[in-house]
Formats: structure tokens, C-alpha cells, sequence
């Protein structure tokens, strides 16, 4: 049986919730900070996955100002087969701050995934993660997580579950609280229903965000229940099957579940789909961390692993454990799928007024207010504005880092008139930690050079000692990116021999675990971006032409 590797969907691709509708499956990914906001991957194999479209494209949310790790959180999709329409249920995560987090939850509809979508409507305020399942009676339910906020009480709360009408918005009668998990690790989240031979199957996340992540299941006859828990006791899928009581924790890095002998970490958040042919698997994200650290620079991405039910109506993992693995069964009837790597690769040479799809950008929408492929045809012009610590608009144009050893490379052409007038590529996390390689005007004013300046936790550190002066205005830029360091090479013609720029830079603290974390937490959700931008914080009217960007993975 053919066999495809894990993860499925490299890079900033968490909180995966599957859906098949005929022979195409589609993936709904959280985005976080950046726009345009959700993510949907499409595949026709389960094997190979290529970004399809977005949904908050039209000014929404407004996410300027979201601290890492907020903004858009675990987007569900679903399809009412009565009225054939796709819905998407997510949560805006507004404010974190002393555990008291302010999110409210919306649907959207559409009757294709490439849209149009309805306005959001409002559903609740209560918690976050919600998911919606449209019964065969044709009623609607909306399963979400109570988020938790009175001293002494099992934190982070209930699974909670209501009938909502999806006409005009909320909850119809009560609330009906169904589980605090279903194992003793706690931390449940991200309920999923379904229904199966009979019964309603709850999935959800558990564990915490971090190593100790898993998936699990209950069952019920009423979709208000009582559901009771798989008989394992344990989560279904996980990176770290060692047995964790951890009742009451909120959410916690746990650190100490980190597998030693998995190349896989956090395996948790799940999403069920059943094939064609009547197989079945489950979506669900993961982290790869740098060799010999607990960081992950890539963030969460999306994974699969093949399930089977049991005879007496179970689910589990189709080899019979809950180790989630890297290597996975193929459908049976996509034999001769084979594997693409290189669909992660960009090459983009902004040609016929266009740009990458996979383009997205921190805290706002990219508009043509700022960025366009037709003022220059041939090249993307981006006019500068805030700087890179801004959370409100920077102007920043970034792609998902996929790998942990790749090369990121773009010619640029900038004639800065002013100190904050810069151009250039970089590395992106949040706007409190970056790495960005420029031309920006030399020190006493007389021509351009290049330079890097650094964010890290909010300090801002410019390397004055290593600069280079650059002719004619215009130079080409690569960062060699290699498990946490990055090095800088520039070189002014393609005849000559790429130039090193400075030391290389240790930039593994650009990760999950590495950006303003509190000890026994992870600091953010998203993974790393590679970059280009401009910023001019003095008249917001300079612009760079980039004659192309490149990522290509080793």
C-alpha cells in the first residue's frame, strides 16, 4: 500500500478540520494574526495539499492590534446536505490578558468554497473553538468550550453544547454542559460532533496546546448525552501516550511529555473524515522541533493518521496504538499517489499583474492601497508605512516557512530619501520578533546601503558593523535558513558570487516556544514567515520594486 509522509501541510497550518464533499477534500487551518484570515487547503488524494482559498477576505475582523497569540482561532467547516451549503464557524479571539479571554464566535455560509460568503453571523460570546453539525432531523447544534474564569474551578471549563439557528444568529434554549474531557489530562477544547451507527461521537483536543497535546473521544445517544469516555482512558492519538494527570491546569506547555523517540510533537486537535470507499482518517496538527530544543519554528501543522472503527464502535488508530506516526497508509484506492514536496517551492515572477496566493500579511489585509503587480508590470511594488514592531500596518508581504532547511531569495530595486525608509526580505514571527535584511539610506545621508535589523522580544537591535554599500540602488538578497540560523548573502549582478553579510544569526528563538513565553507555556501558535517589505515612517510614499521572490526547500 502506497504510503504518504507526515505532515501533509508544512508550516503555519493548525487546527485542521477536514471535510469531503464528492471526490474533494478540503482542510480549514487557523491564521491567527494574519490575513487573509482561514486558511482552506484543497486535495483530491489526502495526499497532496495546496492552499484553495481564504474566507475573511473582505474586512470582517479587524485584527490590527492583536497580541500574539490571538486574532482568528479554529475555524470549522461543514456541509448542511439539506440546503447544500458550506459553513464555517470560527472564533475571534480578542484578549487574553489575566486569563479572561473575550471571544466571540460567528458562522459564515457559502455555496462553494471559493465563495462569496454571507456576512458573519454572531453565535456566542461564551468560550472559543466552536463547530457546528447539522442533524439528519435537520436541526443544527453548535459545540463549543465554556471558557472557565471562577477561582477554584476546573479550568479551562465545559464542553458545551446548544441547538443554534443558523437563520438569524444564537442559541435556541439551553446550554447543556457535556464533559471536561475524557481522559485525566485535561485542557478540553475543540469540540467536534458526528454521528455514527447510531450514536453522536464527541472529538476533542486535549492535553494543553503543548507536548502533552492528544485527541479524544466520547459517545452518546443524545447529542446532549451523557457521553461516555473511550475505554482506553486515554486520548485516541498522541505524540506522548505516557499516562498525565494534569486536571485543572488552564494550559501548559508540558514540557515534560516531549518524546524523546518521536520525530513528531503535540499531536492533538483533531478532525474526522470518512473516504469514498469508506475509509477513515483523522486531521490533526503537529510540531517538528529543532534538533535537541523544545522549540518549533514552524509552528503547528497539519498531519494524518489512519483510523478504523471496532467492533463493539470505537474508533482507533488503524494500527491498533495512539502514537501518532509519521509515515501513514495511503486510501486503498489512490495506490499510485506519489508524494510532491516541491509544491511548497515558490517562484514568483509577479508576471500578467499578479501575485502568490500564499502571500498573506500580519494584522491587516494587503490592499492595492500599498501592493500591486500592475504599476510596474513585471515586478510587485510595495509602498512602505509602519515599522516591523507596528501591529497595525506594516507592510509586509510573507509565505509559511515549510522546512527547516530552505533558501528565501529576492531582487529588490529602492531609493530611500529618508533614515526610515527601508526595503528588503527577512524573517517574520510577530512584530516583536523578526529578522529583516535592508537597503535603507547610509547614516550621513549619501547613497544606499544594506543592513540587518532585528527584533527580538521587542528589542530592537541594528547591526551597524556590517554593511555594505550598494550600487545603482538595487541588489539581490538570499537567506539561507538552516535549523534555527540564518545566514545573509547579497550580490549586485547575477554574474557575481553571492557575498556573506555579516555572522550568521542564531534565530531559533523565532518559533512557538521562543517568542515572549512565560516559563511552562509556549509564547505563540503561528510558526515563521519569510518576507518582503517596506517600511517609511516619513511620508508613507516610497515604494520598492521586487522583481521576484523565491523559496526553494532542501
Amino acid at each position: 500500500m502506497s504510503k504518504m509522509q507526515n505532515p501533509v501541510i508544512r508550516g503555519m497550518a493548525p487546527d485542521p478540520s477536514i471535510l469531503r464533499v464528492g471526490q474533494d477534500y478540503y482542510i480549514a487551518t487557523s491564521t491567527f494574526h494574519w490575513t487573509p484570515a482561514v486558511q482552506i487547503f484543497h486535495s483530491t488524494d489526502l495526499c497532496n495539499w495546496q492552499l484553495f482559498s481564504y474566507v475573511l477576505t473582505h474586512g470582517e475582523v479587524d485584527l490590527r492590534g492583536t497580541a500574539t497569540p490571538a486574532g482568528i482561532w479554529a475555524p470549522h467547516l461543514s456541509y448542511d446536505k439539506a440546503t447544500k451549503k458550506y459553513w464555517l464557524a470560527y472564533s475571534h479571539m480578542q484578549n487574553m490578558s489575566g486569563r479572561e479571554f473575550n471571544s466571540d464566535s460567528y458562522a459564515m455560509y457559502a455555496d462553494s468554497l471559493t465563495g462569496p460568503w454571507s456576512k458573519p453571523i454572531y453565535l456566542t460570546s461564551i468560550g472559543f473553538d466552536p463547530s457546528l453539525f447539522h442533524d439528519e432531523n435537520g436541526k443544527h447544534y453548535l459545540a463549543i468550550l465554556e471558557w472557565e474564569t471562577r477561582t477554584g474551578y476546573q479550568a479551562p471549563g465545559h464542553i458545551v453544547v446548544a441547538e443554534v439557528d443558523l437563520e438569524n444568529g444564537g442559541i435556541i434554549g439551553d446550554w447543556h454542559r457535556v464533559t471536561q474531557g475524557f481522559t485525566t489530562r485535561g485542557c478540553a477544547e475543540a469540540p467536534q460532533l458526528y454521528k455514527h451507527n447510531g450514536y453522536y461521537y464527541l472529538l476533542i483536543a486535549a492535553g494543553g496546546t503543548g507536548y502533552a497535546h492528544g485527541v479524544e473521544m466520547g459517545r452518546a445517544k443524545n447529542v446532549f448525552g451523557p457521553y461516555e469516555p473511550h475505554p482506553s482512558g486515554e486520548p485516541i492519538i498522541t505524540s506522548s501516550p505516557h499516562h498525565l494527570f494534569s486536571l485543572g491546569d488552564p494550559d501548559s506547555g508540558h514540557f515534560e511529555m516531549y518524546n524523546l523517540n518521536s520525530p513528531m510533537q503535540k499531536a492533538g486537535h483533531g478532525s474526522l473524515v470518512e473516504t469514498t470507499d469508506g475509509e477513515w482518517y483523522i486531521a490533526h496538527l503537529m510540531s517538528r522541533p529543532l534538533a535537541d530544543t523544545t522549540l518549533n519554528p514552524l509552528g503547528r501543522e497539519t498531519s494524518l493518521q489512519k483510523m478504523e472503527w471496532t467492533n463493539d464502535g470505537w474508533l482507533q488508530m488503524a494500527d491498533k496504538s495512539n502514537l501518532a506516526k509519521m509515515t501513514v497508509d495511503l486510501p486503498s484506492d489512490e495506490k499510485d499517489v506519489k508524494q510532491d514536496l516541491s509544491l511548497d517551492d515558490i517562484n514568483d515572477q509577479f508576471e500578467n499583474g499578479k501575485y502568490e496566493l500564499r502571500f498573506m500579511t500580519p494584522y491587516h489585509l494587503h490592499t492595492t492601497e500599498w501592493v500591486n503587480a500592475t504599476e510596474n508590470p513585471g515586478h510587485l511594488r510595495i509602498y512602505g508605512r509602519n515599522s516591523f514592531f507596528s501591529q497595525f500596518n506594516p507592510s509586509i508581504m510573507a509565505t509559511r516557512a515549510t522546512s527547516l532547511d530552505y533558501v528565501s531569495q529576492t531582487k529588490l530595486s529602492f531609493l530611500p530619501t529618508h533614515y526610515s525608509q527601508t526595503a528588503g526580505l527577512g524573517l517574520y514571527y510577530d512584530s516583536n520578533n523578526w529578522l529583516y535584511a535592508r537597503l535603507c539610506q547610509a547614516d550621513d545621508g549619501h547613497g544606499v546601503v544594506l543592513r540587518i535589523l532585528q527584533a527580538k522580544l521587542g528589542e530592537r537591535k541594528d547591526d551597524i558593523f556590517h554593511e555594505v554599500a550598494v550600487p545603482n540602488n538595487s541588489a539581490e538578497i538570499q537567506i539561507h535558513y538552516v535549523n534555527g540560523i540564518a545566514t545573509i548573502n547579497y550580490r549586485f549582478a547575477k554574474i557575481d558570487e553571492w557575498q556573506r553579510l555579516g555572522d550568521s544569526t542564531d534565530v531559533s528563538y523565532l518559533s512557538d516556544e521562543g517568542v515572549n513565553a512565560v516559563p511552562g507555556e509556549t509564547g505563540g501558535f503561528t510558526g515563521l514567515f519569510n518576507f518582503i517589505g517596506a517600511v517609511d515612517a516619513h511620508q508613507h510614499k516610497s515604494y520598492a520594486d521586487f522583481d521576484y521572490y523565491m523559496v526553494k526547500n532542501k
